[in-house]
């Protein structure tokens, strides 16, 4: 039996291949598009049962068959892996553009929703046929029959582009080592990295140390790297990936050019002036310039702090470094030697004292404490050696929800931390169905047959991940399109991510997930009060950094206009690039110029607005932003910070209440992890703080409340 058409239980993961997908994908479109050729001729009156369930029951086994050959792309990416799924994802697209499109699909859930049965539904139900015609509308479904070909295109093309996006991405980054053969090149370099670097390089069949772009070997190199020239080296390399400065043929520059383009010809074939009014239908936030203003509110209140830390930085450099002028290449590296300094520590000395093999007991032991749960190893068929599988199960030992966990950086793997769903929970005939997510991190692999250290960094992405999982996990609603993360506007599922981030600060959690790796000692509290201090070291900058992410997003989707400017810099380098002065191309070597702005252009104007470090002329940073162009973030990245919010206030319930507080806790798995999508967010966050978020928490947390900062 083909493994990816068995669901039974859990995916048969050691038993998929390439050569199982095409059958699979074929078998289920044409069952599914038999189903619906038979409800659309049944002509009795559409209710849940004999409608709505029906098409979910289908729709549900394609969406797990293709999240397995979508996960294993993303963990265990090899060529005919790639090219099988390469080929299948437009049929995916087209089948659920065809639902979207579906006019009596459409009259179907609308007599649903206009009938005797709606009032009798409940809530979740009704919450999913209302979603469901929202959905029907941003699909297509009420465009004129000559659009709708053209409107499927448009889908298809999509989803092969940001498909293309990721891949390059992931190549260029795979692409890039550099071999260092003199130990004295290493100064500054801690023993443990030098030793990842060695086994590098001896995997790689070369004598001495190997670094890669992937982020357990670009970070450290960056921040403790004393070699100058080294640094520069591998950040021209980051920066450069997947743009025309790297390889042509991995180049992203014209497949964001036509994404944005596609984008903005859906958004106006659906009756919207930008793409950003598009992506907003669903989300918390109602208007694009709403979300401007209040990121532009939240830079204004970080900007004297992010000027502050940039000035004592630069002096930092320039006495104790001898750096005259701070390139972008120096910045985290004199950002861990002003750290140590001023608070007498470094990030090195802290990951110590965070072995796996205690972190993660100490955040099982934190949701046994917070929610009544208990974590347990379980079995199950993995993808990889290294990944594992979690029973989460409730105080009666009753089992709620299980996970994988995969947390080291791979060839195979793209870059990142990321959750995602493997099968949600649902009333099945034989009962509830057990949810199952993916946990995806990218950390050092453990090296000398010792567990793996992670970074405070690190742990923090552990939890946040964690938090999406326990989101998806912990719901008790029993209908999929609200059931977990489903259904939740985007803008409101980083909520409990981010909440969770903040128990990582906390001595009384940190006590039981800490052990150093040499003498065994927990972590002593003179460094906990000093990583304390230094908690909110550099916020202002990280905070427009964000923001300047946020706000770029939110133009280019807005008021950027797609068709106006050249697609490269190469297409016209007179087209007025305020990133460089060149002569005129010869008459007929180029397109004529539109006198547009390029994307990077438009990037200067809002780095220009919001940021205080500007990067380099030679940046192509938007060429690797994969949460926009291929991750689902397109107009949605403001997500991050608007939910921050949302995270601060809530959590800042719980500072007031005690921060392992047991009651509170258990009101916030009930009113928000609970419940799902099956109401709005905002509705579950007064229901969990009593009343509307305020920004404060938010601003107190990140230490940009102190009033004798001035600009």
């Amino acid at each position: 039996m083909n493994p990816l058409l068995d669901f039974s239980g859990l995916p048969r993961f050691a038993e998929v291949k390439p050569e199982h997908v095409a059958p699979a994908v074929e078998q289920l479109l044409a069952d599914n598009r038999a189903l619906v050729a038979r409800l659309l001729a049944d002509t009795s009156v559409p209710t849940w049962d004999n409608f709505m369930q029906p098409l979910d029951d289908a729709n549900e086994r394609l969406s797990r068959a293709w999240g397995q050959v979508g996960h294993l792309n993303a963990v265990m990416n090899s060529p005919e892996l790639r090219e099988v799924y390469n080929a299948n994802l437009p049929k995916i697209t087209q089948y659920y553009a065809e639902l979207g499109q579906n006019l009596e699909l459409f009259n179907k859930v609308k007599a649903i929703r206009n009938g005797a049965e709606f009032a009798t539904l409940s809530t979740a139900r009704q919450k999913i046929i209302e979603n469901e015609l929202r959905d029907f509308r941003l699909g297509g479904a009420e465009l004129p029959e000559e659009q709708k070909a053209r409107f499927m295109a448009i889908q298809e093309e999509l989803s092969s582009l940001c498909s293309k996006f990721s891949d390059n991405l992931l190549d260029a980054t795979n692409a890039y080592t550099w071999l260092v053969e003199d130990e004295v090149e290493l100064s500054g370099l801690p023993a443990d990295e030098r030793q990842v670097a060695a086994e590098a390089a001896q995997e790689a069949g070369k004598k001495g140390w190997l670094f890669t772009l992937k982020a357990p070997s670009y970070g450290p190199l960056m921040q403790y790297a004393d070699n100058r020239a080294l640094r520069e080296r591998m950040y021209r390399a980051y920066v450069g990936r997947a743009s025309e400065l790297d390889n042509a043929e991995l180049d992203n520059t014209p497949l964001m050019a036509q994404i944005l383009k596609l984008r903005a010809e859906e958004s106006q074939m659906l009756g919207f002036a930008n793409y950003a009014e598009l992506s907003l239908a669903a989300k918390m936030a109602t208007t694009p310039q709403q979300v401007m203003d209040f990121l532009r509110e939240l830079a204004q209140r970080a900007r004297p702090f992010a000027e502050r830390d940039l000035a004592e930085l630069r002096e930092f450099a320039k006495a104790q470094l001898g750096l005259a002028e701070l390139q972008s290449w120096d910045v985290g590296y004199a950002s861990e030697h002003l750290r140590q300094q001023r608070y007498a520590f470094s990030e090195q000395e802290v990951k110590q004292y965070f072995p796996e093999d205690k972190v993660l007991p100490g955040m099982f032991k934190l949701v046994e404490t917070l929610f009544g749960l208990s974590v347990r190893p379980s079995q199950a068929p993995l993808w990889h050696e290294s990944a594992r599988f979690f029973d989460i199960l409730n105080a009666d030992g009753r089992l709620v929800g299980q996970f994988y966990l995969d947390m080291y950086a791979r060839d195979s793997k793209r870059g990142g931390a990321w959750m995602d769903d493997a099968i949600t929970r649902r009333r099945i005939p034989s009962g509830i169905q057990t949810p199952v997510a993916y946990l995806n991190c990218n950390f050092a692999s453990p090296v000398g047959g010792k567990p793996a250290l992670f970074t405070h960094d690190e742990v923090i992405t552990l939890f946040h991940e964690f938090g999406h999982g326990l989101h998806h996990l912990l719901t008790k609603v029993e209908d999929l399109g609200v059931s977990g993360i489903s259904g939740v506007e985007w803008d409101a599922v980083e909520l409990p991510s981010q909440f969770m981030e903040n128990f990582c600060w906390e001595w009384d959690v940190l006590q039981d997930m800490t052990r150093h790796a040499e003498t065994g000692d927990k972590l002593p509290r003179a460094l906990f009060d000093k990583m304390i201090a230094a908690k909110n070291f550099q916020s202002g900058l990280q905070t427009l950094r964000q923001i300047e992410f946020s706000l770029f997003d939110m133009r280019l989707h807005c008021d950027y206009d797609p068709d106006g400017g050249c697609d490269t810099l190469a297409d016209r380098p007179d087209c007025g690039s305020s990133r460089q002065a060149t002569p005129p191309a010869p008459e007929g070597s180029a397109p004529p110029c539109r006198g547009g702005k390029t994307i990077l252009q438009l990037l200067d104007e809002v780095r220009n607005e919001v940021a205080v470090l500007i990067p380099p002329a030679f940046n192509r940073f938007p060429n690797s932003f994969s949460h926009i162009f291929a991750g689902g973030y397109a107009a949605g990245y403001y997500s991050y910070k608007w939910a921050e919010v949302l995270s601060a206030d809530a959590y800042s319930l719980f500072e007031e209440n005690g921060v392992l507080n047991m009651a509170v806790g258990l009101r916030f798995r009930d009113e928000i992890l609970a419940v799902g999508g099956s109401r709005d967010a905002m509705q579950s966050f007064v229901a969990f703080r009593g009343r509307e978020p305020a920004i404060d928490a938010l601003l107190r947390h990140n230490g940009l409340l102190d009033e004798k900062v001035v600009a």
